[in-house]
């Protein structure tokens, strides 16, 4: 609803936060101000400690104020979002937790891009919300936080809770906000100017779509390679897989040879593999229960065939990794 009164975003910007989904963010705001001739935004940048930020690829940013100094409460109607990157859990630290609890006291919106939706649910403000974060996050957090709702969305508004995927959803998030304020033509105005061609919705789900990934179009290679996705934990058998399919076990085989120079069963195998890494990076999830979520019915099993894919056994990688994947 229009205000006279500019709404303030808040922006805590954690140590190896990505530039991308903060950029995304901050632009449409200021282009917002332009368009409409007046500041219906102004914004501000925190940081845990000192006067500078560092992101993810290296760039520094000055910060407005530190958690550490004299970071001042936003008022009311503002909204906070942090803003997440690599080696998100690191982050959790116990004066970033206080801190955002104390914000989310009253009115304000909480909100996050990228992973820092790992923050807002580490210190307890997404139980029960609906809430989004990057594809490559979202096993790690459904595994670490089951209370909270998650979807595959680009973004996600519940109430006073917005969450963003990362990468250049923070632009449609903020692009929904100021149509929700000041009218779906200055949106469409702002999304104009940052030749944003496509105004994706809370209904638009990240990722690329299958044919699209894999760069072949067939639609029984993509429907059973969705079928894998969705079975990771409980493997089906490329039998089963074939006859849901209308096809022959060999004709299967077939299709999976010339399109992605690769078995059925090898690509499922690496396709749960890449999810055990994933959790195996971001979870505290011991590696006997990574297996048994990644379809393994054994440590040894899953040990194996880690080994042959990446080199490493999940044992000597968590050891020596601790960073997480970020968009």
């Amino acid at each position: 609803m229009p205000s006279d009164r500019p709404r303030r975003f808040t922006f805590l910007l954690l140590d190896r936060f990505t530039m991308l989904p903060f950029t995304a963010a901050i632009e449409p705001l200021r282009l917002a101000n332009r368009a409409a001739g007046r500041a219906l935004f102004d914004w501000r940048l925190v940081g845990p400690r000192g006067d500078m930020a560092t992101c993810s690829n290296g760039t520094r940013v000055a910060v407005d104020a530190s958690l550490e100094g004299d970071a001042p409460p936003p008022g009311r109607d503002d909204v906070v979002i942090v803003c997440g990157g690599t080696e998100i859990a690191r982050e959790a630290t116990r004066p970033v937790l206080a801190w955002l609890r104390r914000q989310a006291r009253g009115d304000t919106s909480m909100g996050a891009v990228c992973t820092g939706a790992w923050i807002l649910a580490e210190a307890g403000l997404l139980e029960g919300r609906k809430a989004t974060i990057h594809w490559e996050n979202h096993d790690g957090f459904a595994e670490a936080f089951p209370q909270v709702d998650l979807f595959r969305s680009v973004f996600v508004h519940d109430g006073n809770r917005l969450t963003a995927a990362g990468g250049t959803s923070s632009i449609d998030l903020m692009l929904h906000l100021i149509a929700e304020a000041h009218g779906d033509a200055l949106a469409a105005d702002v999304a104009d100017q940052m030749l944003h061609t496509a105004i994706r919705t809370d209904q638009d789900r990240q990722r690329l779509s299958i044919p699209t990934r894999i760069g072949v179009r067939h639609p029984r290679l993509a429907a059973v390679i969705a079928r894998m996705e969705a079975t990771l934990e409980e493997p089906i058998s490329p039998a089963r897989l074939a006859l849901d399919a209308g096809m022959s076990t060999r004709q299967l085989e077939r299709l999976f040879r010339r399109y992605l120079n690769r078995s059925p069963k090898r690509y499922y195998m690496e396709t749960r593999l890449a999810r055990a890494r994933n959790l195996l990076m971001q979870t505290e999830m011991s590696i006997i229960e990574i297996a048994l979520a990644s379809g393994f019915s054994s440590p040894s099993h899953f040990s194996k065939c880690y080994r042959a894919q990446y080199g490493s056994t999940p044992y000597r990688e968590r050891g020596t990794s601790a960073s997480t994947p970020a968009g």
